[in-house]
């Protein structure tokens, strides 16, 4: 018998959307995610996964289904998950990547570290923060661009004026 109890990693995160198309947009498009292959479960849905040679499946999409609730319809937002943080590399064209989108975003540096962030929302509101590190970048990060700085506990997101993607 192993006595071993250990968390080994993150399996995946479920996110839950009314718009599947303009998730898919935005997770795919955006974020650069590819689609992996999902069973059938007999609703709407999407696996995603990093595109890297091995391709771990991190983010599972419900579009209906008994898990979207006993109205069928999920509220926007990230509720009591605040964020969703991804490992990433290619600061400078993420955030040219948002503004083609026209996404509103926010950076943070972390103090005394070699890391600094991105938060960006997907289509149903969920927070998304893309980390990078400065050893896997073309250079220090540089001032924050104005009206772009992160605040703890800032909701940024508006779904009447999110852009179609």
């Amino acid at each position: 018998m192993n006595d071993i109890c250990a968390v080994t990693g993150l399996f995946h995160v479920l996110i839950k959307t009314n718009d599947l198309e303009q998730t898919l947009k935005f997770h795919k498009g955006i974020l650069g995610l590819r689609e992996a292959p999902r069973p059938d479960f007999g609703q709407k849905g999407a696996w995603l996964a990093c595109s890297t040679p091995v391709g771990e499946q991190i983010i599972h999409i419900w579009a209906e289904g008994p898990g979207m609730g006993p109205t069928g319809v999920t509220p926007y937002g990230t509720a009591t998950i605040d964020h969703v943080s991804l490992m990433a590399v290619g600061h400078k064209a993420f955030r040219e990547r948002f503004k083609k989108a026209k996404l509103d975003w926010r950076e943070f540096i972390i103090p005394n570290t070699t890391y600094w962030q991105l938060f960006v929302y997907d289509p149903s509101g969920v927070q998304m923060e893309l980390t990078f590190d400065e050893g896997n970048e073309s250079g220090p990060h540089g001032p924050i661009t104005p009206g772009h700085q992160y605040h703890p506990g800032e909701n940024f997101f508006d779904r009447a004026k999110y852009p179609k993607l």
